[in-house]
């Protein structure tokens, strides 16, 4: 058997198998719309810590890392482990206050809705769908690199073989059968990582051997005191958090969580979990270094250099499919959580069971344009880099608004939308050079504070210039428990109603 057709055959025993485990799942519950989406206050810290690691460590921690490790060195690798590990100990936090703000609720977005009105709304669902479409994409164009690379196999049969397997656990179970499948491959991940890792520093004889040639040609990448190292890192870790916020797996997870301290130690448990794992996948890239290799592909090209037994390349396509597949579920019933709040408002009179088929629907929707984008094999960092931008622009007052009574709608909408605005000035093009004679134009660092700086600063001015114009308006965030009630929850009541006035229910 080729090398292509034993890839090909491995694929297929991984994909089933994950997907039999999700559709095993699946069949132990009645899935309703709510359960299909949020699984509320059903599971523990170990379930919960496994399912946020798994959703986060997607494929690209075997493509961006390496890369960041390749040409940035120990500092940028320290940067992107921080950048990674801090929204899940953000999330800590602002889970506590979410759950107590809206503890019916489902969605970030749906939150901006009652919190900040329809303009905000509508360009929070933007950001959200935008970022968690170019997610998926992005996984798609890892997984099908992956294969490409190790056993030459055409980028569009590995797209459409993942996603489809993808699309049948994870339509029929929803966010139960996700989370069941993410721990598995959790199992999977952590060893297979550990394993990988091992073999390529003793095949490289030992870590002063793989890092000789390193310490020779660029010895920059191994000291914290890199200069343009620190810069990048320090650029991914706001990148990272602007971007993980608006996520809205994340916050299903919060949902999720039995109790809110299971919701806080899982949170802060996955977020020391991340650490080491990044670390490994970015150490990864410098030891491609030994062989000069610096791009997206880094890891798997120092693979194919070492010339390991076939047996090797199987496990790492096995860790690559298991790290693809934690994410790919976990984005498209993220994507159809966000969905469903438009769902319901725009057909009122739907039961949930109507409303629950137009939301796999939509599902499906989304992931076959995923598959035709992925299997184009574009960049998978710059990709991110591009999500990552307009999160940041409408982090400061989605976040502020949790807290601050006094930040209105206007506000929190004129200012994300003027702080992308200025972000996209400085954010350079694919190939990382300025599109603009602007001074620090194509500076990524600028093109990710920047934002920041000016959501913040519009938004505090704009409340301290109404205070002292005395237009002061106070939001009562007992709107939010009041207004949003779980999925269902109307078909109960009229059926209730049905029942007082005579009719059967």
């Amino acid at each position: 058997m080729t090398l292509s057709a034993t890839a090909i055959a491995v694929t297929l025993i991984t994909v089933a198998s994950f997907t039999l485990l999700g559709l095993l799942q699946a069949s132990r519950h009645t899935i309703s719309l709510e359960t299909y989406l949020v699984s509320r206050n059903r599971v523990g810290t170990g379930m919960a810590l496994s399912t946020i690691v798994a959703s986060a460590m997607g494929a690209w921690i075997l493509f961006s890392p390496p890369e960041v490790g390749a040409t940035s060195g120990l500092a940028g690798i320290l940067g992107y482990c921080i950048g990674q590990a801090a929204p899940a100990a953000i999330l800590a936090f602002m889970g506590t206050r979410i759950r107590f703000l809206m503890p019916q609720g489902h969605a970030l977005n749906e939150y901006v809705l009652h919190r900040f009105g329809n303009a905000m709304y509508l360009l929070t669902l933007a950001i959200i769908v935008f970022y968690m479409f170019v997610y998926l994409t992005a996984e798609l164009t890892a997984i099908a690199k992956a294969v490409e690379i190790m056993a030459g196999v055409p980028l569009w049969l590995t797209a459409l073989l993942v996603m489809t397997a993808v699309f049948i656990y994870t339509l029929v179970g929803g966010l139960e059968a996700t989370i069941f499948t993410d721990a598995i491959q959790f199992a999977v991940i952590v060893p297979l990582l550990l394993l990988s890792f091992a073999i390529a520093v003793m095949a490289l004889g030992g870590w002063h051997s793989a890092l000789a040639p390193v310490s020779q040609t660029a010895p920059e990448l191994l000291t914290l005191a890199h200069g343009p190292g620190l810069k990048f890192g320090a650029t991914l870790i706001i990148a990272v958090i602007a971007a993980e916020m608006f996520n809205q797996a994340n916050w299903q997870r919060v949902y999720a969580c039995r109790t809110n301290t299971v919701m806080r130690r899982s949170f802060l448990g996955s977020a020391l979990v991340i650490l080491p794992m990044l670390l490994l996948a970015g150490l990864l890239g410098i030891l491609a270094m030994h062989f000069g290799f610096n791009d997206d592909r880094a890891f798997f090209s120092l693979l194919q250099a070492l010339s390991l037994p076939g047996w090797v390349s199987m496990a790492v396509l096995v860790l690559v499919l298991a790290l693809v597949m934690s994410s790919l579920d976990t984005l498209l019933n993220g994507i159809a959580s966000v969905f469903t709040t438009d769902l319901v408002r725009i057909f009122p009179q739907r039961s949930t069971a109507d409303i629950l088929r137009l939301t796999r629907l939509l599902t499906l929707a989304v992931g076959i344009p995923a598959i035709v984008i992925g299997a184009q094999g574009y960049n998978v960092l710059y990709l991110f880099l591009l999500a990552d931008l307009v999160c940041a622009g409408a982090l400061f007052p989605v976040l502020f608004g949790l807290y601050s009574r006094r930040l209105t709608g206007p506000m929190a909408f004129w200012s994300a939308l003027a702080a992308i605005a200025i972000g996209a000035l400085f954010f350079p093009r694919p190939d990382f050079s300025p599109w603009n004679g602007l001074p620090l134009a194509g500076d990524l660092l600028v093109s990710f504070a920047a934002p920041i700086l000016v959501s913040a600063a519009i938004c505090l001015g704009w409340i301290q210039l109404n205070a002292r114009q005395g237009q002061t308006e106070a939001f009562d965030f007992g709107q939010l428990s009041r207004s949003i009630r779980p999925y269902g929850e109307e078909d109960v009541l009229a059926s209730l109603g049905s029942s007082v006035d005579g009719s059967r229910p």
